[in-house]
C-alpha cells in the first residue's frame, strides 16, 4: 500500500504491532475503520465501551472521553483518534440496536463467499423494531463524539498527522 494512500490498511499484522511505537503505520481512515484492531489502544479503550442502558452508555462515554483527554495531555494523536472512533462506534451501534432490537440489520445468514465483508449481499433488510432506550444511548455517545470533533487540538493534530504520514 503506498504511503500516500489515506485509507486504513487492513493488511498489517495488528496482533503483533504496537502503533504507539510505530505511529507511521497508522491511518485515520474513514469513520470507525480499524477500531477493533489497533493496539495498544484497542486493549485500553474496549473494556470501557458499553451501551446496554443510558446509564451504562453515559459512564462508558465519559470514561472514553477521559481517555481521549489523557491521550491529548500526552500528545498521543492515535490514542485521541481511537477514542474518537470508539465514541463514534458507540453512537452507530446504539443506533443499529435502536432500529433492530436484535442488532441484525439483514435477514438470513451471510453467504459463505461473503463472510467477513459488510453489506446486504442480496439479503433483505430486517423489519424495524425500535428500542427507544438505545436512541438515548446513541445520543449520549454522539454528544461526546461531537465534543471530540470540536476539539481544536485534535483537529490540528489530525491534520498534522495526515500531512506527515498520509
Amino acid at each position: 500500500m503506498p504511503a500516500t494512500d489515506r485509507s486504513f490498511n487492513y493488511d498489517l499484522d495488528y496482533q503483533t504491532l504496537d502503533l504507539r511505537q510505530q505511529p507511521e503505520l497508522y491511518r485515520v481512515g474513514r469513520g470507525e475503520m480499524g477500531v477493533l484492531l489497533v493496539q495498544p489502544y484497542k486493549s485500553e479503550i474496549l473494556p470501557h465501551w458499553r451501551f446496554k442502558t443510558p446509564e451504562i452508555a453515559r459512564e462508558s462515554s465519559e470514561k472514553i472521553y477521559q481517555l481521549f483527554l489523557d491521550y491529548k495531555a500526552n500528545g498521543d494523536f492515535i490514542g485521541m483518534d481511537m477514542a474518537r472512533k470508539f465514541l463514534q462506534m458507540g453512537m452507530t451501534r446504539s443506533l443499529r440496536y435502536y432500529h433492530h432490537k436484535s442488532g441484525k440489520k439483514y435477514v438470513g445468514p451471510v453467504p459463505e463467499d461473503k463472510k467477513g465483508q459488510s453489506g446486504a449481499h442480496g439479503r433483505e433488510t430486517a423489519p424495524e423494531e425500535r428500542d427507544i432506550e438505545k436512541k438515548v444511548c446513541a445520543d449520549i455517545f454522539r454528544n461526546k463524539y461531537l465534543e471530540v470533533m470540536a476539539d481544536e487540538a485534535y483537529l490540528q493534530l489530525r491534520d498534522k498527522f495526515k500531512q506527515e504520514y498520509g
